[in-house]
């Protein structure tokens, strides 16, 4: 089994490495270095779910790390790749300030105060620190390639490193002591305790870990995009992560990388056909009947297809 996964692993790595042989498409390549950010930003989410704690709020990570990339590689003149890892720092700073305050909240109590953090930044982010956020206008990021005709798939293989590396860190994590506890703390906070594990300091880590990655993906979106205002810290940033998560399964490695591949193909087939508002109709429900009948999300799919024939 564990072979398996590997080969799959591997295989889908060198697919994404091929994929501008493939096509001389911009727009696919656009929409494909998206959803790799995306994924980094999903796995982010996961690991903190990972460790039994949620985050309604994710967006505030994700947006401060765009901001503060973009503000550090304008004033210190830095390459927006150096930018982006201290965008990561900042958004862990803000972690670490958030976890320490709300780390004794449960589950979704946790969850209802993450929720409103990203309210606060984004409103500190047009009032107090407009006149270096440019207030609702936003500000430009310097791109993390100068715009050329081939700078589209420089951009896509830089961002698919991050993002190979983030998957590589992670499961890292999940098979080591510090994954074990998090496990632990999830299926049993006070069993946790009462084996000696220091509940607070793992969770912390996990917070930690988790902002700082978010931090990662938003400075990448940014200097991908090249330019930032503070609908970054909306509502749908916040809740994407958790869609992906939950519909690939949550608390697996591969469940945000199924999650927001499978819902990003769905999103953009029902866009070819016209269709708007009604994919937000549509992935729900798709997210309704995963949660019924796949709890464990699509990467169970292939159990229960199997469980289902058995006699």
């Amino acid at each position: 089994m564990i072979e398996r996964k590997k080969i799959v692993y591997v295989t889908t790595a060198i697919i994404a490495c091929a994929i501008p042989f493939l096509t001389q498409s911009p727009y696919v390549i656009k929409v494909l270095t998206i959803m790799l950010i995306f994924i980094m930003y999903s796995s982010a989410w996961n690991l903190l779910a990972y460790s039994g704690q949620a985050s309604l709020g994710h967006a505030a990570f994700f947006g401060l790390g765009g901001y503060a990339s973009a503000l550090i590689s304008k004033s210190l003149a830095l390459s927006p790749i150096v930018a982006v890892f201290l965008g990561g720092i900042a958004s862990a700073i803000l972690g670490l300030a958030v976890g320490v305050i709300c780390l004794r909240l449960r589950e979704w109590f946790l969850a209802m105060v993450t929720f409103g953090i990203p309210l606060i930044v984004q409103t500190l982010t047009v009032t107090s620190f407009a006149k270096l956020t440019g207030g609702w206008d936003g500000i430009p990021a310097t791109r993390l390639m100068p715009p050329s005709y081939t700078s589209f798939i420089t951009e896509y293989y830089i961002i698919l490193a991050f993002t190979i590396a983030t998957i590589l860190a992670i499961n890292k994590i999940m098979k080591s002591k510090i994954g074990y506890a998090l496990s632990a703390i999830r299926q049993n906070e006070l069993e946790a305790k009462m084996l000696g594990i220091d509940v607070t300091r793992y969770k912390l880590i996990a917070f930690i870990v988790s902002t700082y990655i978010a931090g990662v993906a938003g400075a990448l979106e940014i200097h991908h995009i090249g330019y930032i205002t503070p609908e970054i810290y909306g509502l749908d940033i916040s809740f994407w992560p958790i869609i992906y998560s939950i519909s690939g399964g949550l608390g697996t490695l591969s469940g945000p990388i199924v999650g927001t591949v499978m819902i990003t193909i769905l999103w953009e087939f029902l866009k070819f056909f016209g269709l708007t508002f009604e994919r937000y109709i549509l992935i729900g429900g798709m997210l309704i009947l995963v949660v019924i009948f796949l709890p464990k999300g699509l990467v169970s799919l292939r159990s229960f297809l199997t469980r289902e024939r058995t006699p």
